[in-house]
Order: structure tokens, then C-alpha cells, then sequence
């Protein structure tokens, strides 16, 4: 791949997300002449109007490339060493792609949130992949990364403290600020009318352990209704991503070999707060979770103001649990609306770091987390807003 004319391909570069992506990389990367990359997607007309609106340079290279074309997709994938796809949901748009990466050993990252899709995905192409010398990195944005690193972090600490990984943790949203993306409440839509059409879908779908072919460890909370949680006194309300951001942890364990032991229990849900008024909140949650899916959903290359994007946040409290009771608290923020802003930071820092920081992650389906580990965390913390602490 070293003769490759480019680093990294924003592919969708004219959508929502990935003229955020472009814009980032274009204000960020700016004079680095040492990164290389590239906008494609379907019309040459309107990539080069988002080039401008988005004070990328003049000369930024277009790539003209279709879903529906696999012969533009190899030409693309054949040009560079890394994509980056934000053309959702993957279950329509993204079989070209992934198998095109695959079969030419180019890596891939992209924003999914279908555990049905990836699924099918690792079963298909995990042995290809490994031939190729391709890296396939699904889930590099809100979910799961903050996630996925938050339960890599806290276990980081719990070594010490404890001596040894927990085998239990928690993963609390104790604050949100920000819109669901259109890509997501469609990947969502898409996911539920997929296993509305082949029921035997739903087997994988309630499987925690549906992203480990080949591995099943012990049950795992449902995180489906409202609790009280005596030990961070308050209540606690299901979370609409936890369906995908659990399943990503237990294969980012997995394919660490297991780090957290081979019983780990893992879940998340929304922290609402104390007494009658927290779970009262719980309803809201609830209800906001239902609206998320349905008919007044954001629709795909819709979102939020500039305005909106900045002023959004998040905190997750992640909570690590010795067999004798003690716990370690940790926390993970970013600076920014978790769908949008937030997102389009991390995948970019996402196909970098792998670039630059870890070149030697061998080939095969990973978790961003499991690939990159601290070095990952290093690099959000370093360019892409986000923070990482210990809690007392």
C-alpha cells in the first residue's frame, strides 16, 4: 500500500457528517503537508462546493464514487490507504465498500451502528480481510468510542487499585447536550424493519454477545426499565445506544484476549437523578427514546446548527466494581454535541492514529478501542476535545 497517492478518503464528503469530517480535517491538518487526503462521493459538482464552503484548499483532490458502482468504489479504495465512510445506514450503502476495502487490503473506518449488519460483516469477511493485510474499524464515532475507551480506562485503573481488572462495570450517561444524528435514528429504522422482515434476526439482536462469534459469557443486565442505583443514589433509565456500544465492548475484550476476564459484566443506562423528580425523568428518557425511532425522527443529512453542535456535551461516569465491593470511578467528557461535532473529531483522530501512531495493528474486523488502546485515548485527548479522568 506504500505507493498509495493518498492517506485517507472522506467518502460521503458531500453528506451531513462527512463534510463535517472534511472540514475538520481541512482546518486541523492544515499546512501538515506530510497527510494526504482526498473528498469523493456521487457528483464531482457538489464536492467541490462543499470543498469551498468549507475553506478547504483549492486543490483538495475529488473522487467521483457510487454505492451503486463497485467499479468506482475499487478505483477509489485502489488510490489510498485508508477511507473513511459516512454513508449510512451501512446496511444499504456499505457491502460495496467494505468487501472493495477488503479485497485491495485498504483499511476502513466508518460510523455503524448496526450490530446486525456488522455481524454479518465479521462472518463474511474477517478471514478475507486478515489475507488482505485490511483493517475494517467499525464504529468510530459516539458510538462506541467514548464507550469502548471509557470501559478500557476504567480496567486501566482498576489494576491498580485493585490489583486486577473488575469483572463488573458500569457505564452511566450522567450528561447529553445535542440531537441524535439522522444517520443514526435511520440506522436505527433500518435495523428494526430488517428483523420486522426475518424474526430470527431478533435472536442476534437481544444477544450481548452478538459482535464475539464463538464466544458467550454469563448473562448480562437488561438495562431495559427503570432502576434506583443505591450506590450512585439515583435513578437510572434505559439507553438507546447501549443495544451497540455493549456489544463493541465485549468484542473489544475479546479481541484484546480478554483483559477483563472471561466473565465481565457490562452495561449502560441514563443516570436521572434522586428521589421522586429522578424517577419521574425516567419516563422522559424513555419517552425521548421512542421519539428517537419514529416519524419525527431527524432525517438522514439533517442536524444540528454550527451553534447547536458547539454548545453540546457529554459526560459518561464509568464505575469499576471489586468482587469485595471497593469501586474505581472514572469519567470520560467531550466538548462537543455527541453526533455530530464530537463524531466527526473522533473518526478522523481515529484513521490518523492508525496511520501514524499505531501502523502495526495487524489486519482483520476490529473495534477502534481494541486496535489503538491508550494511544487512541492520547490522541482524543490531544486533538479531538475529549477528556479522560479518575474520579474520587
Amino acid at each position: 500500500m506504500s505507493s498509495s497517492k493518498f492517506d485517507i478518503v472522506v467518502y460521503g464528503a458531500t453528506g451531513f457528517t462527512g463534510q463535517l469530517v472534511a472540514e475538520y480535517l481541512a482546518a486541523h491538518y492544515k499546512g501538515d503537508t506530510s497527510l494526504k487526503w482526498a473528498m469523493a462521493g456521487r457528483s464531482k459538482d457538489k464536492l467541490a462546493a462543499v470543498r469551498d464552503a468549507i475553506g478547504a484548499p483549492a486543490d483538495t483532490p475529488l473522487i467521483v464514487a457510487d454505492a451503486a458502482d463497485p467499479a468506482s468504489l475499487k478505483a477509489m479504495v485502489d488510490q489510498t490507504k485508508s477511507v473513511i465512510s459516512t454513508v449510512g445506514p451501512y446496511q444499504f450503502y456499505g457491502n460495496e465498500l467494505l468487501a472493495a476495502c477488503v479485497a485491495s487490503g485498504t483499511d476502513y473506518f466508518d460510523l455503524c451502528g448496526e450490530p446486525l449488519w456488522m455481524r454479518q460483516m465479521i462472518d463474511k469477511h474477517e478471514a478475507a480481510a486478515k489475507a488482505s493485510g485490511a483493517r475494517i474499524i467499525f464504529s468510530c464515532g459516539f458510538d462506541s468510542v467514548p464507550f469502548e475507551l471509557g470501559a478500557f480506562f476504567v480496567q486501566e485503573e482498576a489494576k491498580r487499585v485493585f490489583g486486577a481488572p473488575a469483572s463488573r462495570v458500569k457505564g452511566r450517561v450522567r450528561d447529553m447536550r445535542g440531537t441524535l444524528s439522522g444517520g443514526t435514528a435511520a440506522s436505527a429504522k433500518a435495523t428494526f424493519e430488517a428483523v420486522a422482515k426475518d424474526l430470527s434476526l431478533v435472536a442476534i439482536l437481544k444477544d450481548a454477545f452478538a459482535l464475539t462469534p464463538g464466544f458467550k459469557g454469563p448473562k448480562q443486565p437488561p438495562g431495559s426499565k427503570p432502576l434506583y442505583e443505591q450506590d450512585l443514589k439515583s435513578w437510572a433509565a434505559p439507553f438507546m445506544m447501549a443495544l451497540i456500544n455493549t456489544r463493541n465492548v465485549h468484542r473489544s475484550n475479546m479481541l484484546m484476549g480478554f483483559p477483563y476476564g472471561k466473565e465481565f459484566v457490562y452495561d449502560e443506562m441514563v443516570l436521572t437523578g434522586d428521589g421522586e423528580r429522578g424517577e419521574a425523568n425516567t419516563k422522559l428518557v424513555m419517552a425521548a427514546n421512542t421519539e428517537k425511532t419514529g416519524p419525527d425522527a431527524p432525517k438522514p443529512g439533517e442536524g444540528p446548527s454550527k451553534e447547536e453542535r458547539e454548545n453540546g456535551r457529554y459526560d459518561l461516569l464509568y464505575v469499576a466494581i471489586a468482587p469485595d465491593g471497593r469501586q474505581v470511578r472514572a469519567a470520560v467528557k467531550g466538548d462537543r454535541d455527541p453526533g455530530y461535532g464530537s463524531t466527526s473529531k473522533m473518526i478522523s483522530e481515529c484513521a490518523i492514529c492508525l496511520l501514524r501512531d499505531t501502523p502495526d495493528v495487524p489486519a482483520g474486523i476490529w473495534t477502534p478501542g481494541a486496535a489503538m488502546q491508550d494511544r487512541l485515548i492520547k490522541r482524543l485527548v490531544d486533538h479531538a476535545g475529549l477528556t479522560f479522568t479518575v474520579e474520587k
